[in-house]
């Protein structure tokens, strides 16, 4: 197995303990947690660079790559509906779609367009990444950052201005508000998705 591939599968290996450790009420394990995740992330960014410098394109890889970014992102969404859970006035007070319903939104439409891509490949299609997903997966991955962030500096920091910045903003209709336009994105990418794969199709 290449270096790609193995960090690919080591992003899914780090999800569950990255999602168990942020729903912790241990401050140590929390910190962590940002850690983990942002390790997790930089294998992404890593394991696509030294696949194209070295030509590791493989149809394993095609397949566990972007399974694997999905899953980890997947397991920080669930993780901000489990804080949600503990904590209902994340997101502000004025939530006029559940939060369930759009973090459902978010891995039903990642994972399941993402398998159905990967199968695709697997056949021997070949898919260029659009924009709109380049967007979506970069205005997720900034999104989440940011949550993390602010959680975990608020609680290692009680009664800061650091952790009243963080509160603003995780307790805020900004929060909610942001997440979803993450959601639209996250919609427009996979409608962009079939209607671009149903162009190559008539082509």
């Amino acid at each position: 197995m290449n270096l790609p591939n193995t960090l690919s599968i080591l992003r899914i290996i780090l999800s569950p303990v990255f999602l168990l450790f942020f729903i912790s009420d241990n401050v140590p394990a929390l910190t962590a947690s940002f850690f983990i995740f942002t390790i997790a992330a930089v294998t992404d960014w890593y394991d696509g660079l030294y696949a194209r410098k070295y030509g590791y394109k493989t149809r394993w890889g095609q397949f566990i790559d972007p399974l694997a970014d999905k899953i980890l992102t997947s397991s920080a969404f669930l993780g901000f509906y489990i804080l949600e859970l503990k904590q209902p006035l994340f997101f502000g007070d004025n939530k006029f779609i559940p939060l369930w319903l759009l973090v459902i939104i978010i891995i039903f439409r990642d994972l399941i367009l993402t398998a159905v891509r990967s199968y695709q490949e697997l056949r021997g299609r070949n898919f260029r990444t659009s924009p709109v997903s380049k967007v979506k997966t970069f205005m997720q991955m900034t999104y989440i950052f940011l949550f993390i962030g602010c959680y975990v500096v608020s609680s290692l920091y009680p009664g800061s201005w650091l952790a009243t910045a963080g509160n603003f903003f995780l307790y805020s209709e900004i929060n909610y508000y942001l997440l979803i336009f993450i959601v639209i994105i996250t919609l427009l990418s996979g409608v962009t998705y079939f209607f671009e794969s149903g162009q190559e199709k008539r082509i």
